[in-house]
């Protein structure tokens, strides 16, 4: 065996996951099959995000540190055969922001050792990954409270020489969410023509932004709900809910390189209508109830609103003489719902386990005072806000590590979403503050 035979860095009681402005303490162990001179023994915990141009690559154009310091564990000499430790302690920033990994650029923290070695001889390196979690308070985003609405209009021609026209309005009962809330979504749609409209889809998509040397978009599909068209002349309304599955936060405070959005669109095909809602997902959930009720919110199909229309087709006598009325409100029924099931798939040497499937419809998820670590993996989009082209697609594997917000849909909704939790447990050392 060689002279080194383990050297590796393992951090107290095995976490993985801490919050800014924690103390971080660990040890460096070294294990000698025979006695190695060295210069020096240090140690470093850095945090920095860097973003590149292309999927997948290492190598970024675009970089930004967060904190960088290190401690010497030992001056010049010689380490005897067998084990030893070097314990350590840093105290991470205040400013640190949230750990991230996508296809485009990751913010990462780690801690790395060197031994370094006389001349001639082979230095000694290792890293250990570690995450950090801000948790995003919804209730310090503004209005998050307030119903989430949106309109649209659409006229279109059928039967060569008709027009007719299709209102859609979609809502929300709050613009933020945790993870394992279930979102509540209702439209309503009212056909002003003699054509039965196509079928409604909700989708609810994740946007991530790189500043690289242009600003790369990196669209999915998070879940995806269809319900039924709606037939000539009749006004409907479709109520559906969605599970929030394990998500990144919508703001990662302290990096400029990488934003996060969540949308809900809502849209048809025939007339081509989409209204889009901008939600948030966060941390700590919602702590009051809407201070007014979103249009027909909970209300039965019966209690629905008029909607005046603006500019009635001219053929709206057909559907009177037909006993038919545009107000008659009906409820649609949903064709199909794309929600994706959690899955306990082990992840290298973490425990995994899926998210409760106790939280009831409508609340956060449970400990969310203590988010969990969370790691997604799904197909992506990535398309470019400069330049010709449309989307070019690409199959990779999307990794969002810790819990935390005029494009296409995507082309696979595919998506998984786990939960990871990790012991946490020994050793006290001297603190240094990371600049």
């Amino acid at each position: 065996m060689g002279r080194v035979q383990l050297f590796e860095i393992r951090l107290r009681q095995g976490r993985v996951v801490y919050s800014p402005g924690e103390p971080l303490a660990g040890a460096v162990r070294v294990r000698l099959g025979a006695p190695l001179p060295f210069r020096a023994i240090r140690v470093t915990c850095m945090g920095s995000c860097g973003v590149s141009n292309k999927a997948n690559d290492g190598a970024w154009v675009v970089e930004e540190s967060y904190f960088n310091s290190s401690l010497s564990l030992a001056d010049k000499g010689s380490l005897p055969a067998g084990e030893h430790n070097f314990p350590f302690q840093f105290l991470l920033p205040a400013t640190a922001p949230t750990s991230f990994e996508g296809p485009f650029g990751k913010i990462v923290h780690q801690v790395r050792a060197s031994i370094d070695t006389p001349r001639f001889s082979k230095d000694h390196k290792c890293s250990l990954v570690f995450y950090i979690l801000s948790p995003l308070n919804l209730n310090s985003i503004p209005d998050i409270e307030q119903p989430n609405v949106a309109s649209t209009t659409k006229k279109f021609s059928y039967k060569l020489v008709k027009t007719g026209s299709v209102i859609l309005t979609a809502s929300t009962d709050l613009r933020g969410y945790v993870v394992g809330q279930v979102l509540r979504l209702q439209a309503d749609i009212e056909n002003q023509s003699g054509k039965d409209t196509s079928p409604v889809v909700a989708s609810l998509l994740q946007k991530v932004s790189y500043k690289a040397k242009r600003w790369i978009y990196d669209v999915r599909t998070i879940a995806e709900v269809e319900g039924t068209g709606v037939k000539a002349w009749r006004r409907a309304q479709w109520q559906e809910q969605i599970l929030v599955p394990a998500l990144p936060q919508s703001a990662l405070p302290g990096c400029s390189l990488i934003h996060i959005d969540y949308y809900l669109q809502v849209s048809m095909k025939a007339p081509e209508a989409t209204v889009t809602l901008p939600l948030f997902v966060g941390n700590i959930a919602v702590n009051q109830t809407p201070l007014s009720p979103c249009p027909g919110l909970g209300s039965s199909p019966g209690a629905l609103s008029p909607v005046v229309p603006s500019a009635p087709p001219q053929e709206e006598a057909e559907a009177v003489a037909s006993g038919l009325h545009v107000s008659d409100p009906v409820s649609l029924s949903t064709k199909s719902h794309s929600q994706q099931q959690p899955l306990s798939t082990p992840l290298g040497s973490l425990s995994v386990t899926t998210i409760d499937p106790c939280v009831q419809a409508g609340s956060p998820a449970r400990n969310s005072l203590h988010p969990p670590l969370c790691i997604s993996i799904g197909a992506t989009v990535p398309y470019f806000a400069e330049g010709s082209g449309g989307p070019v697609p690409t199959t990779s594997a999307l990794i969002l590590p810790p819990e935390y917000s005029s494009w296409g849909y995507p082309y696979d909704p595919a998506f998984s979403s786990q939960r990871l939790h990790h012991p946490m447990s020994r050793a006290v050392v001297p603190v240094q503050t990371l600049a």
